[in-house]
C-alpha cells in the first residue's frame, strides 16, 4: 500500500477593504493540490471576518490534520514578502471587517497570553527568499486586523498540536491593485516565493542567527 503524503495547510483571504481581489487567496488557490518535499498543499480561503476566519482556520486544521500550517494575507503598501515574528492578542480594526464588525481594543482569547512567536524559521525563509531575488524582510507586527486575528487564533490552537509548526507570511499588492507609487509584486513572483517558504518551513527547524532583516 502507498504510504499517504502528508499535508500542509496554506490559507489566504478573501478580498476586503473594496478589493475586488486578494493575492493570498489567490496564491493559496495556485498552490493548492501541488507537492511540496513530499508533502500535498491544501489551499483554503478563510472570510476577513473576525471570529469566522478562525472558526473556518481551524475546521480546515480539524479536516487536513497538516503537519504545518501557514497562512497568508494582504499588507497593502508593503514592498516586500514578510514572514510575521509575533502575533498579539488584541483586535483593534481601523475598518470593519467583510460582516461590518468593527472590534475596538478587544482580546482575541479572553485570558489568553498576550503574544505568540511564529514556529516558523522566518530569517532562513527571508534569507531564501533574497537569494533568490524575491524581496523579503522579517516584519515585528501582523497589525490588529483579521491578519493577526488569524495568526494568533493559529498559534493558539497550535498550543493543543505540539508538532504542527505554524506562522503568518503577509504579501503586498498585486499590480492592478497599487495606485500611482505603491509597491507591488506580480502573483507569479508571490506565488514562488510562497512556494520557497513552505519548502524551507518543512525542511529547516532550528532558525539561522543572521543580524537585522527587518524592517516592519
Amino acid at each position: 500500500m502507498a504510504k499517504k503524503s502528508k499535508t500542509v495547510l496554506l490559507t489566504g483571504f478573501e478580498p476586503f477593504g473594496g478589493e475586488s481581489v486578494n493575492p493570498s487567496g489567490e496564491i493559496a488557490r495556485q498552490l493548492h493540490g501541488t507537492v511540496i518535499a513530499g508533502h500535498r498543499v491544501v489551499g483554503a480561503l478563510l472570510p476577513c471576518v473576525f471570529g469566522a476566519a478562525i472558526a473556518e482556520l481551524k475546521k480546515q486544521i480539524r479536516a487536513t490534520k497538516p503537519v504545518l500550517v501557514i497562512c497568508t494575507g494582504q499588507a497593502g503598501g508593503r514592498a516586500e514578502i514578510t514572514p510575521e515574528r509575533v502575533a498579539i492578542n488584541v483586535d483593534d480594526a481601523r475598518i470593519a471587517d467583510n460582516a461590518g464588525r468593527q472590534p475596538v481594543d478587544r482580546p482575541i482569547v479572553r485570558g489568553g497570553p498576550a503574544a505568540y512567536w511564529s514556529s516558523l524559521p522566518i530569517k532562513a525563509i527571508t534569507e531564501e527568499l533574497r537569494r533568490r531575488g524575491i524581496p523579503a524582510t522579517v516584519s515585528q507586527t501582523a497589525g490588529t486586523f483579521v491578519c493577526n486575528h488569524v495568526f494568533y487564533g493559529l498559534m493558539h490552537a497550535l498550543q493543543d498540536r505540539k508538532k504542527v509548526r505554524g506562522g503568518f507570511i503577509h504579501v503586498p499588492f498585486l499590480p492592478e491593485q497599487a495606485k500611482p507609487g505603491q509597491p507591488s509584486l506580480p502573483l507569479d513572483t508571490m506565488t514562488a516565493a510562497i512556494a520557497v517558504v513552505l519548502a524551507v518551513a518543512l525542511k529547516i527547524r532550528r532558525d539561522v542567527r543572521v543580524a537585522g532583516g527587518a524592517t516592519h
